[in-house]
Formats: structure tokens, C-alpha cells, sequence
């Protein structure tokens, strides 16, 4: 059985979810894959693997691990600077490791990813769900607004106007803060 996943923001595209394995709480930064709630590094990948899905597809093994952060930074540098030429670079390192081959299935044309090296998998995985953003809407691409928080989401509000990873944490504070502030201001 797989540990319960200690993030406050889960459920995000693969690429934003693996980066929002680093968050804070308190001003300390913490790392799933780095001991984050008292998880070894394994379990963490692990827990991980389990909550993207990709837990019966691969193995949660040193070489993934070294793979996956591989890809996490990666993905924080083209993320936080999309113009930088050697992100991109490294993304496209990563996703040497992997291809899409065409198959008929017998609900009708399909995809299925091949890897060289298993271990690459979830890496390249998320490599190339960060590609599919950039296709479908790279300003959605967001960072929480709270100068605190570092976790990152996709806009999928109608207006496409979200400004914190949840409502319910780091947008909260916010609005209370602010009714803080006037409060003390009469």
C-alpha cells in the first residue's frame, strides 16, 4: 500500500504535478522526494507514481527517480523562463528517451509511447505533457499569486483567470489578510 501523498496541490497535468513536488509550508521548503513527511525518497516516488497514474506502467526505482529529476528541473527552468534556449534544451534531452508509435486498436487509431529504457518513462511523460500545454494553452501555465506559495497549475476557469493553487489555502490567506489590513486601517 502506497503512503498517502503529503502535497496540498495534487491533481494537476503530469509536467505541473511533477513540478509541485517541491512546495512549502511556513516559509520551509519541503520535497517529496527528498524526505517531505517523513517519506523516504522512494516512497515518495512511490506516492508519486500513484497519484499521476503511472504506478503500474513503472517501477519506483533509483533510476526513475534520478530520471524524473532530471526532468523536474528541466521543467522549472523552461517553466520560470520560457525563452531560455538551454531549457529547452534540456527537455528535449529528455525526451530523446521516448517515442509515440501509431498503432490500430480496436476502438480505432491510437498512440502508445515506447521507451528504450523503461526507467525514462515517467520522465519523458512529463516532458511531453508539457508539450501538449504549450499546444493547448501556455498562458494557463501559472504560478500561485501568493508570494509564499511556489506551486504551480493550470488555469482551467472559463475566464481563465485563477490566481492561487486553491481558494481554500493560499487564496484564503489572501482575503484574509487584506480584510486584516482594512480593518486596522478604520
Amino acid at each position: 500500500m502506497t503512503a498517502a501523498d503529503p502535497r496540498p496541490l495534487t491533481g494537476e497535468p503530469i509536467a505541473l504535478d511533477l513540478l509541485n513536488t517541491r512546495w512549502a509550508v511556513d516559509g520551509e521548503p519541503l520535497d517529496l522526494f527528498a524526505g517531505a513527511a517523513g517519506l523516504t525518497r522512494m516512497q515518495g516516488l512511490a506516492v508519486w507514481l500513484e497519484s499521476t497514474g503511472l504506478a503500474g506502467r513503472f517501477r519506483a526505482d533509483a533510476a526513475t527517480l534520478v530520471h524524473l529529476l532530471t526532468a523536474r528541473e528541466a521543467l522549472a527552468r523552461a517553466v520560470a523562463d520560457p525563452a531560455d534556449e538551454s531549457a529547452r534544451a534540456l527537455i528535449d534531452a529528455v525526451l530523446e528517451h521516448g517515442r509515440i508509435r501509431a498503432t490500430l486498436t480496436a476502438e480505432g487509431p491510437g498512440e502508445r509511447a515506447e521507451f528504450a529504457d523503461p526507467a525514462w518513462g515517467p520522465a519523458w511523460t512529463a516532458a511531453r505533457d508539457y508539450l501538449d500545454l504549450l499546444r493547448s494553452a501556455p498562458e494557463r501555465i501559472r504560478t500561485c499569486a501568493s508570494e509564499t506559495c511556489v506551486l504551480r497549475f493550470f488555469d482551467v476557469s472559463r475566464n481563465g483567470t485563477r490566481r492561487w493553487c486553491s481558494m481554500a489555502a493560499c487564496g484564503n490567506r489572501a482575503k484574509a489578510s487584506r480584510h486584516y489590513a482594512r480593518t486596522r486601517e478604520r
